[in-house]
């Protein structure tokens, strides 16, 4: 989505993007979605999650993805043109101008980027239909963990993104503030779903789902050190231990994510 005037830059890594698929990283949409649906995706990306909609709603539905960094909006079109029912636009979550379109309004692990979330949540509740859902999921930050402990210098890293994040105005309990955020906009019927990413050694994708800090700390570790919350050396060695620890000793991380739900009146 284009930078609103409020909002700080961030930009996304495709490659963590691109992995995403709908049943696995957006589990609690799919029993929401029916063919001949009209499903408005905030915060789309590389449209990996998007696509999956496409094809759940089918060729009588129709799929909107919103971003507002154009250079993942030009991969998600080079990547799903074959959908007829897909689109893709430059947008920005605080200033949705849709009103009563849409049978179902989500955004994945969007709203943890945005320093107004309650604004953007109204303005999904307005693009909605009556009788539609909202459906969001995201993640509480502060409160994700490893097992064993992660070592030092990745446990720095972590610190620093928070501090950065804090600093910017996200919120790193994003998910356990959505139920307050759904209320304050009338949304009816809200659930709350725990939907953690567990990922323990042994299983098949253990050594995968972990790596997406060895993304992080290249993509977004150049922004934490020029706002000046870690020096790059600091930066260039949680890369590092962090990659070998993986491999090694870590036995189990635990992100922990919300997805809340509601009926828009």
């Amino acid at each position: 989505m284009e930078e609103s005037m409020a909002e700080q830059s961030h930009t996304s890594d495709p490659r963590i993007l691109r992995r995403r698929t709908l049943q696995r990283d957006h589990p609690r949409l799919p029993p929401r979605l029916r063919p001949g649906m009209s499903v408005l995706d905030v915060g789309c990306g590389t449209g990996a999650i998007t696509a999956g909609i496409a094809r759940m709603v089918g060729p009588h539905g129709l799929v909107l993805g919103l971003d507002r960094d154009e250079s993942l909006l030009t991969l998600a079109r080079q990547e799903h043109q074959g959908f007829q029912n897909l689109s893709f636009e430059n947008g920005d979550a605080l200033s949705l101008c849709f009103a009563d379109r849409f049978t179902v309004v989500t955004a994945a692990r969007t709203l943890q980027w945005i320093s107004q979330p309650e604004v953007a949540v109204a303005r999904m509740r307005n693009a909605g239909r009556s009788g539609g859902h909202i459906i969001v999921l995201d993640y509480n930050h502060a409160n994700n963990s490893w097992e064993p402990d992660p070592p030092v210098e990745f446990a720095r890293f972590y610190a620093a993104f928070l501090n950065w994040r804090r600093a910017n105005g996200w919120n790193n309990l994003m998910a356990d503030g959505l139920f307050d955020i759904f209320r304050s906009q009338a949304i009816q019927d809200i659930q709350v779903h725990v939907d953690d990413e567990i990922t323990q050694r042994g299983e098949p994708d253990c050594c995968d789902a972990p790596t997406i800090w060895t993304d992080v700390i290249p993509s977004l570790g150049p922004h934490i050190v020029a706002a000046g919350f870690l020096s790059e050396l600091d930066r260039l060695e949680a890369e590092h231990c962090y990659r070998e620890w993986v491999q090694s000793s870590l036995r189990k991380q635990t992100l922990q994510m919300r997805t809340v739900e509601g009926r828009i009146p």
